[in-house]
């Protein structure tokens, strides 16, 4: 005896047993760490790579729709990424055009160092740079006082000295504040601009081997 089986009931009985697909689970999971990259454009590989995984975890769930589930979980974590990574992207970038005060000149502590195997411990390009108004962004080094400074070492990253390091001599600039400004040391990226006053001599400088660029910043944000 043949008995005919409704090919649309099998479907229904093997949906009851498909199982998640983990990497819709992931997407969701980025999606909303995406939420990182308001703090820093470095975090923007969040989103974008969110995209990517609830992009392929959709593909994935579509051509085995039988087997696997979390459809929507994945467009959620891809639809949370896409738009996180234009509106943050969109934010950076607008951040970045109009930072800068007028009259300032923007540099990096990139521009400070020596080129690989340079006798020198300042570069020229550093050197060119000595009394001209620059905009520099940074961290507030970590000294005895920490509340109210008019004068701190600022640094490029906080890398080093949660290790208790020094930061190599290039990566330091002293900085001292014109009144009324004043700064209590965070975790927080600050954005100074001011006078930079290089020297190739190093100059001690009180818990520090020394440094050769200073800074009398009359702007801090």
């Amino acid at each position: 005896m043949n008995i005919e089986v409704d090919p649309e009931t099998i479907d229904q009985r093997l949906i009851h047993y498909r199982a998640l697909c983990s990497s819709a689970i992931v997407s969701l999971v980025l999606g909303f760490l995406s939420l990182l990259a308001i703090i820093s454009p470095k975090m923007l590989v969040i989103p974008f790579v969110g995209t990517i995984v609830g992009a392929m975890a959709w593909h994935k769930i579509q051509n085995k729709a039988l087997e696997l589930t979390g459809k929507l979980l994945a467009i959620t974590g891809m639809s949370l990424s896409a738009v996180l990574l234009l509106g943050c992207s969109t934010l950076h970038i607008y951040v970045f055009l109009t930072e800068v005060p007028d009259g300032y000149q923007r540099i990096s502590f990139f521009d400070l160092q020596p080129e690989p195997g340079a006798v020198a411990p300042v570069p020229e390009s550093a050197v060119a740079l000595n009394g001209k108004q620059i905009f520099i962004k940074g961290y507030v080094y970590p000294g005895d006082q920490r509340r109210g400074l008019k004068q701190f070492v600022f640094v490029p990253d906080m890398g080093t000295c949660c290790f208790g390091g020094q930061p190599k001599l290039t990566d330091m600039i002293e900085v001292t504040l014109k009144d009324p400004n004043r700064v209590d040391f965070s975790y927080r990226k600050r954005r100074l601009g001011g006078i930079l006053r290089v020297d190739p001599q190093l100059k001690p400088i009180s818990g520090l081997q020394g440094v050769y660029y200073q800074l009398e910043a009359d702007y801090l944000n």
